[in-house]
């Protein structure tokens, strides 16, 4: 190995520590079916009042369960008829994901929701997605025809403009061929690198498509998807919210948002269900 590259292994395994820092270590084998809380059940038929199934897509390093333990019962308990994926597997990696090229896992969530769709009988799913999660969904609907199977992305955190991991990233130009050993090793945390060939034509021509109803629920504590004010999206049909406009004594960040914040959860359940929408504030955690 030349000397160059064994300096770089040292700024890609910071890269990707800082990474798996921002998730907690797996709780459970991630499955085709999520445990015994009722959620990717596919015999679940939608109800009048909640007549579309929600696909939940997991971020970076995340899993169709882990990620979900929290915001799965949560909108289960509610009604919803509720399913997660696994998507950008790499070989030899196990329960961390979406480390995959991200237009190869947008193929994996397009053939996802078409078995939802399938087994519940509906003509569109909701897509509530964390963090990648709650950007790749942008390339199904704007490249693989998933702008008529879906009628609302709900996006927690999302990196859609990219992610800086606080700045980190901007020191990859100052280490020779460290974007090319990021992209070879790990091709879902380059496409998400501020200016990425991915990125780059995804935003192209506008940041929506027609038809898709868009929220997005940043935090100003976000370290990842970094300035936060970069997840937000432009268009005609969008809404954009700041957790702390809401609630100002919500301090979570980029994994607690999609984690356990019920008052960020209580916000998707208004996007889900604009007809019943009711205030957001600090006492939805109770809620």
């Amino acid at each position: 190995m030349l000397p160059w590259k064994r300096a770089l292994r040292p700024l890609a395994a910071l890269l990707l520590t800082a990474a798996v820092a921002t998730v907690p270590a797996a709780t459970a084998a991630a499955a085709d079916t999520a445990p015994s809380s009722g959620w990717n059940d596919f015999s679940c038929k939608p109800s009048a009042a909640h007549p579309r199934p929600v696909v939940l897509v997991h971020g970076t390093l995340g899993n169709s369960v882990d990620n979900w333990l929290s915001l799965a019962p949560y909108l289960k308990d509610r009604g919803y008829c509720v399913y997660s994926l696994d998507y950008g597997q790499l070989t030899g990696v196990p329960l961390f994901y979406g480390l995959g090229p991200i237009d190869k896992s947008a193929d994996q969530l397009s053939a996802f929701v078409d078995r939802v769709l399938a087994a519940t009988g509906a003509a569109k799913a909701d897509l509530v997605g964390h963090s990648q999660g709650g950007m790749m969904p942008r390339y199904y609907l704007k490249f693989l025809g998933g702008a008529g199977k879906v009628n609302a992305l709900v996006g927690l955190a999302p990196d859609n403009h990219g992610a800086t991991l606080s700045g980190l990233t901007n020191l990859l130009p100052y280490f020779p061929g460290a974007s090319d050993l990021v992209k070879a090793t790990t091709p879902g945390l380059a496409d998400q690198i501020p200016g990425s060939d991915f990125l780059t034509k995804l935003n192209a021509g506008g940041d929506t498509v027609p038809g898709v109803h868009y929220t997005v629920i940043a935090t100003k504590y976000d370290e990842v998807a970094t300035p936060w004010q970069s997840q937000y999206l432009s268009g005609s049909d969008v809404h954009n919210v700041l957790l702390q406009d809401l609630c100002p004594l919500d301090l979570s960040e980029h994994v607690a948002i999609g984690l356990f914040d019920r008052i960020a959860f209580h916000e998707v359940t208004n996007a889900l269900d604009p007809p019943h929408a009711t205030a957001t504030t600090c006492a939805s955690v109770f809620s």
